[in-house]
């Protein structure tokens, strides 16, 4: 039987046992069915004027038509729910996506029993630990990062402030899973009741993450087993908040080349992660420092460093300023937890450093404020590699210093003011400095400092119809130089929109890749659907969501993108 053979059947008899129970006779005991449908279509052209800076080769693909499709359904009754997703990825899956995503097959599977204090799923799970330092099993289709473990999870709560979670799996890794054992629990206990705090919230947290793995490595001087130990508290009283995080990985081989594995470096992997923050009407600063320190964990060691963050079990996002400027993402900052001991100029063990964030609403009334008031955010955020005394030689080895600040790797000042002039116009200004070191980031040489302007421009109609312009300008002293980008769009009404933009490399030093990316395109939806529709050119580069990146090539073609929930 072949895979589109088995999806089909599987479906079948899902769909075949969900209409079976819903015609019962006794209506109070009808199940529900609920699911939806996704699917992402790329045609991509040999466009001869695009000229590729990366010298990929797939810019101009030999399959040109790609599609990722996703039909997920739920079915629950009582306390019961069950799952499947079927997947498909025909001709193949687009263009830099994990290429173990090939086909169609059934991807995931689960059973659910949830109670009132307890909840038991069996097949395909996704949960997370704390912050997710250390464990945490996610899907986002447009990384292209579906990690759930197979196998069974137990969440018992046998009290409003008590909660414990047990795990036992398999990592996905496309349509199969790692030759690993994931296994580990967590535990939250709320003591604000126990002191009988009224404003005041206080609870403490703990987890342990085991991963079992052996390898071929010959007489290897690490465990099988790799464990980590992870301890939390969070405090908030009135406007005043305080969490804290620490995360211990046990020693294990470091692995500095993707497949790599071997004895030469044997060494444990810590994290510090602290929030803080005054939040009230019309003021708030939050401050986060993070200090990463060999903290890659993987489901396999020799996954560590591919590109698709397959197999990967923990979650270490940017925490830097998510812009929606696209310029601003040109030069965007990737979490730096390995280790790679390079040369005598080039050592990094991880990352120390953080972001603080603040807003003032100035009060309406007032000569700066206004009629409608002015709204004013502040960013900064600055990551360093760490420092300490490595050695690069055999033994390879290295000693860090737990607050010790090295070379600089990116740093991010942005300030932002919002202004709405009166019921139709409201405009926004920005400003972006951006440091960026492309070799501690992106393994290239050079350095880059950037100054960014942005403006947004918004005029609302009649009926729900709105227009907004968006300007950019980038100044930047190295690598591609300066930039240039507009975007125009116009909402017709809450169901159809439109919109174009352009960004102009015209800076570059080669005339050769002085390039457009252009786009035209628009959106239209009712109800539950959505159907896009677009025509241009992707800039090569990261494409990142909430502090996770991919690497896109340069392309150009057409998409289509359609998804529906029921």
């Amino acid at each position: 039987m072949t895979k589109k053979h088995l999806l089909n059947t599987t479906l079948a008899l899902f769909i075949s046992a969900t209409t079976f129970a819903q015609t019962e006779e006794k209506p109070k005991e009808k199940g529900t069915l609920s699911g939806g449908i996704e699917s992402n279509i790329q045609w991509y052209l040999n466009d001869k004027g695009l000229k590729d800076e990366y010298n990929n080769p797939t810019v101009h693909p030999v399959q040109p038509l790609r599609s990722n499709s996703y039909l997920f359904l739920n079915y629950t009754y009582k306390k019961w729910v069950a799952g499947i997703q079927g997947e498909a990825y025909e001709q193949n899956a687009l263009l830099n996506m994990n290429p173990k995503y090939n086909g169609t097959n059934l991807a995931t599977y689960f059973v659910q029993y949830k109670g009132e204090k307890l909840d038991v799923t069996a097949g395909y799970f996704y949960e997370q630990f704390g912050s997710g330092l250390l464990f945490r099993s996610w899907e986002d289709r447009a990384l292209g990062i579906n990690n759930a473990l197979r196998g069974g999870r137990v969440l018992f709560k046998p009290s409003s402030s008590f909660t414990l979670k047990l795990i036992y799996g398999k990592q996905r890794t496309g349509f199969d899973v790692a030759h690993s054992d994931i296994f580990g629990g967590d535990f939250e206990w709320g003591l604000s009741k126990l002191f009988k705090w009224e404003t005041t919230e206080f609870t403490l947290g703990g987890n342990y993450v085991g991963r079992y793995e052996k390898t071929d490595v010959v007489d290897p001087n690490f465990d099988a087993l790799t464990s980590g130990f992870s301890g939390r508290i969070n405090l908030s009283h009135n406007s005043v908040y305080f969490s804290a995080e620490y995360d211990y990985k046990t020693k294990d081989a470091v692995v500095q080349a993707p497949g790599q594995i071997d004895n030469r470096l044997i060494k444990p992997g810590s994290a510090l992660l602290v929030n803080a923050g005054f939040s009230k009407k019309g003021f708030g600063i939050d401050g986060t420092f993070r200090r990463l320190e060999n903290m890659s964990f993987f489901s396999e060691r020799a996954a560590k460093g591919n590109i698709y963050n397959d197999r990967i079990m923990n979650f270490i996002p940017s925490l830097t300023k998510q812009h929606h400027y696209n310029l601003a993402n040109i030069y965007v900052y990737q979490a730096q937890p390995n280790v790679l001991l390079a040369g005598s100029d080039f050592v990094k063990a991880g990352e120390i450093g953080g972001q603080i964030d603040m807003f003032y609403d100035i009060k309406k009334g007032t000569k700066l404020g206004g009629k409608y008031g002015t709204k004013i955010a502040a960013n900064f955020s600055n990551y360093n590699a760490l420092s300490g005394t490595y050695y690069i030689y055999n033994p390879q080895d290295y000693k860090t210093d737990f607050f010790g600040f090295g070379q600089r790797m990116f740093a991010d000042f942005n300030v932002e003011i919002t202004k709405k002039w009166n019921p139709k116009w409201q405009t926004i200004l920005s400003y972006i400095n951006q440091y960026y070191n492309k070799k501690y980031i992106g393994d290239a040489e050079g350095e880059v400092k950037t100054h960014i302007i942005g403006a947004d421009v918004i005029y609302k109609f009649e009926k729900g119809q709105s227009l907004r312009f968006m300007g950019e300008h980038m100044w930047a002293d190295h690598d591609r130089k300066n930039w240039a980008a507009a975007t125009l769009e116009f909402n017709f009404n809450s169901k159809f929109s439109m919109y174009v933009y352009d960004l102009y490399n015209y800076g570059n030093d080669l005339d050769y890749y002085r390039n457009h990316y252009y786009n035209i395109g628009g959106s239209f939806r009712k109800k539950a659907s959505r159907l896009s529709l677009n025509y241009g050119r992707q800039r090569g580069g990261l494409v990142c969501v909430g502090g996770v990146c991919r690497f896109v090539p340069e392309s150009s073609g057409l998409t289509v993108t359609f998804n529906t929930s029921f």
